[in-house]
């Protein structure tokens, strides 16, 4: 058993240069599926797990070799950190891995709503010149307009920072710090509402943000304004967003999260013509999957040479191991 290399699990494949860097040092498993059962099994004989689905609250019942587990990104609501800490295996994730590609996707949906380029094209392949370019009559430029942050971490203030600087855009935001950000106009979630041309959701999930975007708030916004999610699902009422989606109170929306992973296909968000639905790619690009590949394996390694995880989250598994 001292002889055998570890083994690290990756509940999905990572990219080639992460694994790169485990190879040598440890064996590299990679699950089949995402099953409960699966990830239950395969990180019971792992010593390392590094993570990109949402495991099992009683995942850790019996996996005794388990040393570390790390976060494939920055979101810890696939991880059962309290579970973790009590059994003192450390927990780490990626901050700042996916933050630009996370910001340059909520403005890719924006001008989704606001410019919607590729219904132009369909329009022009399908009944010509003059009924697409009638279609720009009815679009608008952001400059000017008021983009509302919920949350002000690294996201909310990368896509503060964008849109300031590119677009020439106002930024009020609100957080759980009331902290001063700077250029952002921190305000209370009711008047960021009521002034935001568009609102963009960069705060985590958690019971107190559980159903925060909720009809009373959408109800606030602006019949021209549009909401975007690429946070969590549960943080907006999906009931409240198709009432105002089809009774008009939005203009629009865009939403990478849901309330289930896949969504339903017979979800009624795939009715409305006026939301733009992506499967949970926001923070997902060739150039994010290498960076957060490469973080996890750098922050493995530590852990199974008997470090700490540079970007700890529960010091608190210390006092399960002593």
């Amino acid at each position: 058993m001292a002889n055998e290399r570890p083994i690290v699990f990756a509940t999905n494949a990572l990219h080639p240069d992460g694994a790169a860097l485990l190879e040598g040092h440890a064996e590299i498993v990679v699950g089949p599926d995402t099953s409960d059962d699966t990830l239950r099994r395969l990180t019971r004989d792992a010593d390392a797990v590094i993570v990109r689905a949402k495991l099992p609250d009683d995942v850790f019942e019996g996996a005794e070799r388990v040393r570390g587990v790390v976060r494939h990104g920055v979101g810890l609501d696939f991880i059962p950190v309290a579970a973790a800490t009590a059994r003192g295996i450390p927990v780490a994730n990626l901050p700042g891995s996916n933050t630009q590609t996370v910001a340059e996707y909520v403005f890719s949906a924006l001008f989704h709503l606001r410019r919607p380029l590729a219904r132009v094209d369909a329009r022009l392949r399908a009944d010509g010149w003059n009924p697409a370019r009638a279609l720009g009559d009815a679009t608008s430029e952001i400059a000017g307009s008021t983009l509302g942050v919920i949350g002000l971490g690294a996201i909310g203030q990368r896509m503060a920072a964008i849109a300031r600087a590119g677009f020439g855009m106002r930024v009020v935001g609100t957080s759980r710090s009331g902290a001063a950000v700077e250029g952002v106009e921190v305000v209370d979630l009711e008047t960021l509402f009521a002034q935001s041309d568009a609102v963009v959701i960069a705060c985590p999930l958690t019971p107190q943000t559980k159903g925060l975007v909720d009809g009373r708030l959408l109800a606030r916004m602006k019949p021209s304004a549009v909401l975007i999610n690429p946070a969590r699902g549960p943080i907006v009422d999906t009931d409240a967003l198709l009432t105002a989606l089809k009774a008009g109170w939005i203009a629009g929306a865009a939403t990478d999260v849901y309330d289930t992973h896949p969504v339903p296909p017979d979800s009624a968000l795939f009715d409305l013509p006026n939301l733009l639905m992506t499967p949970h790619l926001a923070g997902i690009t060739a150039t994010s999957m290498r960076a957060m590949s490469i973080g996890a394996a750098e922050e493995v390694l530590r852990i199974l040479k008997g470090g700490e995880p540079k970007n700890l989250v529960n010091p608190d598994y210390r006092a399960a191991r002593a």
